[in-house]
């Protein structure tokens, strides 16, 4: 892979204020940085503003860590990121598409409307101590950020600041949004947000992600669906008088054994995977309810829905196989990401503007700690900083609701390296080094590279244009269409009390 040449944007926007055009001043050396680079000054100040919110960002971070609230239950975490947001002058909306913990906060007035995603959601089970080995919390709370999102919420938030201040300072027209997108572990938040139309009238959408790698996004995620089965018999004594009874596990063990034999005749694209939330509840009852949660994914819708239809002939085989009745509820589905050249190619700029994270000898050696308890080569933090390829990289499995905005908007996200090399993700792993140091550092980095983007598009106006020809080019006139029936709403999980 060889980097590409960046070309450089010497002309600052319509949209900001005749006082800023043609100010320009050499950025600091700071180690990582790109030597001898010149911005507005309103950018600089962005990056200034970033920079001054470290205490801030690693606040936010640790207290999105604690909380650890799993999808569509982050109420403390929407909270605590809204309210933050509402007394640095932002308006706030709560409860946005049917969902309490999405929130909407805006400053400013004016185009360009500028959006960046954050997300706050853990997972279920994989709560770690900050520590190298497996070890449970202090507090005994289960739940861990193994995806990194407490990092995401708060340097996307420190970004939304960091940009704030520089308009306010430089008097920068245009409306900057911070989106609380919750539920990305179960893809549903940005899904109903979409096609509740909050995404609209953006004309770009900034987001980023921890990773293992420092680099701007560039591999193609798969389309998916998200969906229960639930089967319903009848209950009867195991042992006196089975012959009576109508097994809904034998209705799920029977859709997942048609589902398995149907792996030999799918695509090397495809992936379907499950798990059996409900089997029933003592071996001497026939179950009369069981349930199966189902993953469908593949390169693109198509083939999405030619397999999630697949996967429904066998449901409904196994219900007439076993005399049962069954139901199907899609929780949510989404498409592939859709990349953006122009933003991309800006993005890259501003990665190599601050640097990947540097990390320190000692966030070094914990990392290395981890790698030996996991067998893993001992080569700690990764320090590089990816280039760009020419095109996008092939397809590494998995799926994200920002591919939903990315269908609306000209979108571009980033990651960064917040956990050592080579561990697993969505594991207790992560979910230790993103309470650590290391996972604060990089999200300082994230939010300083979240300024500096953000205020490329506030003041870029040459930059929003080839963003949104390229847009309308990858759409080639299809119109953005949600995956979610029109009048189904997200699927609330009920209230659980702590430690569940």
């Amino acid at each position: 892979m060889h980097r590409l040449s960046l070309r450089t944007r010497p002309s600052l926007s319509s949209f900001a204020v005749p006082l800023l055009l043609g100010c320009a001043l050499s950025l600091a050396a700071d180690a990582g940085a790109v030597a001898a680079q010149t911005v507005p000054v309103a950018k600089q100040a962005a990056w200034d503003h970033a920079k001054s919110l470290e205490a801030l960002i690693d606040e936010m971070s640790n207290t999105l860590w604690e909380y650890s609230e799993i999808a569509l239950l982050e109420e403390r975490s929407a909270a605590y990121l809204s309210d933050l947001l509402e007394s640095e002058g932002f308006k706030l909306e709560r409860g946005v598409a049917d969902m309490p913990t999405a929130f909407v906060a805006e400053y400013g007035s004016g185009r360009p409307i500028i959006g960046i995603l954050a997300e706050f959601d853990a997972l279920p089970g994989i709560g770690n101590a900050p520590s190298p080995t497996r070890q449970a919390r202090h507090d005994g709370w289960p739940h861990g950020h193994g995806c990194g999102h407490n990092l995401f919420g708060a340097a996307s938030v420190g970004g939304a600041l960091a940009i704030k201040r520089a308009m306010e300072q430089h008097s920068v027209t245009g409306t900057l949004r911070l989106y609380g997108t919750p539920a990305e572990e179960t893809v549903v938040g940005k899904v109903y947000m979409a096609k509740a139309g909050v995404f609209d009238d953006l004309d770009a959408a900034l987001e980023w992600h921890p990773d293992l790698e420092t680099k701007t996004a560039n591999q193609h995620t798969q389309a998916m669906n998200n969906f229960e089965v639930e089967f319903r018999g009848q209950a009867a004594h195991g042992a006196f008088d089975p012959w009576n009874g109508r097994s809904a596990l034998d209705g799920v063990e029977l859709m997942n054994d048609a589902v398995n034999l149907l792996r030999e005749h799918i695509r090397p694209t495809t992936r379907i995977h499950y798990v059996i939330p409900s089997g029933g509840q003592a071996p001497n009852v026939v179950p009369e309810y069981a349930k199966v949660w189902y993953y469908v994914r593949d390169e693109n819708r198509e083939l999405v829905d030619l397999y999630y239809g697949r996967v429904l002939d066998a449901a409904r085989g196994a219900a007439i196989a076993t005399q049962t009745e069954h139901s199907v509820k899609l929780l949510t589905g989404v498409h592939a990401m859709l990349f953006n050249r122009p933003l991309q190619e800006a993005m890259q700029a501003n990665l190599e503007r601050v640097g990947p994270p540097r990390f320190t000898e000692d966030q070094q050696r914990f990392g290395r700690e981890m790698q030996a308890f996991l067998d893993l080569a001992e080569t700690g933090y990764s320090t590089d900083l990816k280039p760009l390829a020419d095109e996008p990289l092939p397809m590494g499995g998995g799926s994200t609701d920002v591919a939903e905005v990315s269908r609306i908007t000209p979108t571009v996200g980033f990651t960064v390296a917040s956990a050592p090399a080579g561990v697993p993700w969505h594991s207790w792993a992560t979910s230790a080094s993103h309470g650590t140091g290391a996972g604060l550092e990089a999200a300082r980095v994230a939010t300083q590279v979240m300024a500096l983007s953000g205020m490329d598009l506030l003041l870029d106006s040459d930059l929003l244009t080839a963003a949104r020809a390229d847009f309308v080019a990858s759409m080639a006139g299809q119109p953005y269409v949600s995956p979610v029936p029109a009048d189904q709403k997200p699927v609330l999980p009920e209230r659980r009390p702590p430690g569940s």
